[in-house]
């Protein structure tokens, strides 16, 4: 038994946008078990956001401690990576043999109201990259990437992630097992040298970057630094990530040569 210290490292090899929750290697309610299977859950929560639930999924609700997942994902597709170690999230049910759900399973829950709401491309994409690179770190075949829905017993008893053909999903996640092209990922750096950061990362070049987009210039890339890039990406019509890529070192080499 072991916590999954190595989730973050995964995903990003995988080539996802990755948020590191401060403390997620040492959150969890037990050490988990071994890892059989990724448990695909929606958050129900604000329609609003691109991750308006993660205090939630991290801390709890009143009448459920946190952490409710091992990671949040993002309506734009970014891997808030949670918790280590066990979450609970998949109560009781059964499948394809395994039983015990919080202590076998990394639990995902992907923003979405899951009344209606159509399911971003952006999301859905990192939703089956992110399933296909933790089955294959542990083992797994991609029949054991598995909705709430089907998990819970009695059965009916959860519908999430509503509106997801599971069919479809684990054939989606099998291709991307077998090699199918995924999105690129963002470059590791600009042409001029500047490198792409992301929520976690400190030093100068954050600096540089928050004095562009208008925050307290402390080298450190937090919440609300990944809030104020978000907005300055919207306004400049760039896919609010909260992830400072070659797009948006260009936006603000614009911006000060029009200045």
């Amino acid at each position: 038994m072991a916590n999954a210290t190595w989730l973050a490292d995964v995903l990003r090899a995988a080539g996802l946008k990755v948020a590191e929750v401060d403390g997620w290697k040492t959150r969890g309610h037990a050490e988990l078990g071994t890892i059989r299977m990724v448990m695909l859950h929606h958050t129900a929560g604000p329609a609003t956001g691109n991750m308006p639930s993660l205090t939630t999924v991290t801390k709890g609700r009143p009448d459920l401690a946190g952490p409710l997942c091992n990671v949040a994902l993002g309506r734009d597709g970014t891997c808030y990576v949670v918790a280590a170690g066990l979450a609970y999230h998949a109560g009781a049910g059964a499948w394809e043999g395994v039983t015990a759900g919080n202590s076998s399973s990394i639990g995902v829950e992907a923003e979405n109201t899951g009344v209606g709401e159509p399911w971003p491309e952006v999301q859905l994409d990192a939703y089956a990259r992110l399933c296909a690179a933790v089955l294959a770190h542990v083992g797994a075949k991609p029949i054991m990437a598995v909705a709430h829905r089907e998990w819970a017993l009695p059965k009916g008893r959860k519908i999430d992630p509503a509106g997801i053909d599971m069919t479809a999903f684990r054939a989606r996640v099998a291709g991307i097992m077998n090699g199918a092209p995924v999105r690129p990922p963002v470059p590791a750096k600009d042409a001029t040298g500047r490198p792409t950061l992301r929520r976690g990362v400190k030093g100068d070049d954050v600096k540089t970057l928050q004095a562009a987009i208008g925050v307290k210039a402390d080298g450190s890339f937090g919440a609300m630094t990944e809030a104020s890039l978000r907005a300055y990406q919207r306004a400049h019509g760039l896919v609010p990530d909260g992830i400072a890529g070659p797009g948006t070192w260009a936006a603000i080499d614009g911006a000060k040569a029009a200045a």
